[in-house]
């Protein structure tokens, strides 16, 4: 288990968690545990979620997000990402010189375009995008091993000086992380293909249920609940996501598409031999992405 010794610059005094659900109570506990800040305060729009991460022991503290953040030196926004400039606007009159703010959201082009410019200065804005969680959602379902072994996307901004971007990064790899570095742009195109198209999916099959035979439900196995599980998130959230990130999913969906047709269309014919060659094709392709995964990063 990481420690905060092993982290460059030690531990940070304060950390201020604005909205705590899954993500963002993980990296409060996580943090807690670790010893990654001296103090862990929560933060968010309703008390009962702040009372219950609270009492679990998740935080040190809670506030207000205007009160939790004063004098913190790294604030994670663990809110969904169409909220944080409106967030991020309240709550920067109260940010101290020297402060780091981080996400935890799943679209980056938006949040670099929108969150840096309502800093004041001497705060730093470094987005983070941790391939971490679940359908299951607050601070009920935290876990401060949700990060260990997962991977963490950390986006700085061209040109962005290296210290608050090496700093994020050493706070995740001490969380269990996995560390890659992409620009806002790359890590949108490419978490479009691993992240939201599968969402994606996922969701459109569940939806064509409706179409099923009634009772079919009682013949489903571990294939339909390992495919069908993501389409339990939540729809929300999930619907903000793919808005967002529309322009980078257009052409993912759209080779889904045409691969989906082509197995259509090799049934359609009872083209046995095509359809033998499409599925053993989906299969390499699957492991060229396992492998290029496990093999180092030219951006780490």
């Amino acid at each position: 288990m990481s420690e905060a010794g092993a982290m460059p610059g030690g531990p940070f005094e304060k950390l201020a968690v604005v909205g705590l659900g899954l993500l963002g109570g993980s990296v409060a506990v996580a943090a807690r545990r670790r010893g990654l800040a001296r103090q862990v305060v929560g933060a968010a729009r309703r008390s009962a979620p702040l009372e219950r991460a609270l009492a679990a022991g998740l935080v040190d503290a809670i506030a207000k997000p205007v009160d939790a953040v004063v004098g913190a030196d790294l604030v994670v926004l663990g809110t969904p990402v169409g909220t944080m400039p409106a967030l991020l606007a309240e709550i920067a009159p109260s940010l101290s010189r020297g402060c780091i703010v981080t996400d935890v959201g799943s679209v980056k082009g938006f949040v670099v375009e929108h969150l840096p410019g309502l800093l004041p200065e001497g705060v730093e804005f470094v987005g983070s995008h941790p391939m971490a969680g679940s359908h299951l959602r607050g601070p009920d379902h935290a876990r401060a091993d949700l990060f260990e072994g997962a991977t963490c996307v950390v986006t700085p901004r061209e040109g962005q000086a290296p210290g608050p971007v090496e700093r994020i990064e050493a706070f995740w790899r001490a969380l269990g992380a996995r560390v890659e570095r992409r620009s806002p742009a790359v890590h949108d195109e490419e978490v479009a293909w691993v992240s939201h198209l599968p969402h994606l999916v996922a969701f459109a099959f569940a939806e064509s249920l409706q179409a099923a035979p009634t009772r079919v439900g009682a013949l489903a196995g571990g294939g339909f609940r390992d495919f069908t599980r993501i389409a339990q998130s939540d729809a929300e959230l999930w619907g903000e996501i793919l808005e967002l990130n529309g322009k980078a999913l257009s052409g993912p969906l759209n080779h889904f598409a045409a691969s989906l047709a082509k197995l259509a269309r090799a049934l359609e014919e009872g083209d046995s031999e095509s359809l033998e060659k499409l599925l053993s094709q989906a299969r390499v392709r699957l492991a060229e992405v396992a492998r290029r995964a496990s093999g180092p990063s030219d951006e780490d």
